[in-house]
């Protein structure tokens, strides 16, 4: 991939929304030490030195495509607390709106905390709520994205099942993408897996393929009948296994017969995946709105993943350094 490739589908892609729905996340970084045990139970003490917070979930997908040039709607729903107004914020602060995000009184916002010390993750302390949505959210965030996706929009749903994403906002949903004729992209999770139907593009990692077949894949010729399967089962048009350090796996539906290619991952070391999926998606969509292939679009994906998973916590990738990150390993 030379150069003018990749900067033609970066220029095509300047601005161009791309619509995101599903579940947004507050993370909060406690960064730390660990020297001494508590006097007062056999426990650790860790010393805080820094406290961070970013964006996660659908959020980060947000994120992911501002960086990279194109203008993200968000749709979601928050909680009426402090941490919705400290994401809200988060996302006025680097240009991203809020007019799509719906508050529900009641509802935690989903929000997870990590201590890290040293590069390494000593504890997660979660807040959330796994519940689905209530009705009156579903119907607004069905009229969000009938209001705002048009014809060959791309829209990613980004589903964690905290309850954004309800069976029947999906099915709703893809009857929708049919009707106004716009292109789903879906990042799945176990409880819904097999409920996300006519897809453009299906995007599961390993632990989710497992999960949901029930199986344990040890050789990747096996994907090829699991891939024929799923894409029967849900009617989409092309599938993208990501496999971590075995990179990833394309599925394309050419003339009625399956299409496939294995790409090699791009990480050089990996300090931490959190992250890597969502910034995948972001970088597909941002690629095809730019008019890459989906082939090209998953290749400057896995070298995007490849850029994020070498830091700790989760951090976006900028159009720039993936463009100069490229070119130097396309020599």
């Amino acid at each position: 991939m030379n150069r003018k490739q990749l900067t033609g589908i970066f220029n095509n892609s300047r601005n161009r929304k791309i619509i995101i729905a599903g579940d947004l996340m507050l993370d909060r970084y406690l960064f730390g030490d660990v020297s001494r045990i508590s006097p007062e139970a056999p426990v650790p003490v860790f010393d805080i030195r820094k406290n961070e917070f970013r964006l996660g979930g659908a959020a980060n997908v947000a994120y992911n495509i501002k960086t990279l040039g194109s203008d993200p709607f968000l749709i979601g729903v928050t909680g009426d607390d402090a941490e919705s107004e400290l994401l809200k914020y988060s996302l006025s602060n680097i240009g991203i709106g809020t007019d799509g995000i719906i508050s529900e009184a009641g509802r935690p916002t989903t929000s997870k905390s990590r201590i890290i010390s040293e590069s390494h993750h000593l504890l997660r302390i979660d807040s959330e709520s796994k519940e689905d949505v209530s009705e009156e959210s579903q119907k607004k965030i069905l009229t969000l994205l009938n209001d705002h996706a048009e014809k060959n929009s791309i829209v990613i749903l980004q589903d964690y099942n905290k309850g954004v994403l309800t069976k029947e906002l999906i099915r709703k949903i893809s009857s929708l993408s049919v009707k106004k004729n716009f292109k789903v992209l879906v990042d799945p999770k176990f409880d819904n897996f097999f409920e996300f139907r006519n897809a453009f593009i299906f995007k599961p990692n390993r632990k989710e393929l497992e999960d949901s077949f029930g199986i344990k894949i040890k050789d990747l010729d096996y994907l090829d009948e699991i891939a024929a399967k799923l894409m029967k089962k849900i009617s989409c048009s092309n599938i993208i296994f990501t496999l971590g350090e075995q990179g990833m796996m394309i599925y394309e539906s050419v003339n009625g017969k399956l299409k496939k290619e294995k790409i090699s991952t791009k990480a050089r070391k990996v300090a931490d995946v959190s992250g890597a999926g969502d910034t995948v998606i972001s970088t597909i969509a941002v690629c095809l709105s730019g008019g890459a292939s989906v082939h090209d679009a998953a290749v400057i994906s896995n070298y995007a993943a490849g850029l994020v998973v070498q830091e700790v916590g989760i951090v976006p990738v900028f159009k720039n350094e993936l463009i100069k990150n490229i070119l130097s390993k396309e020599k």
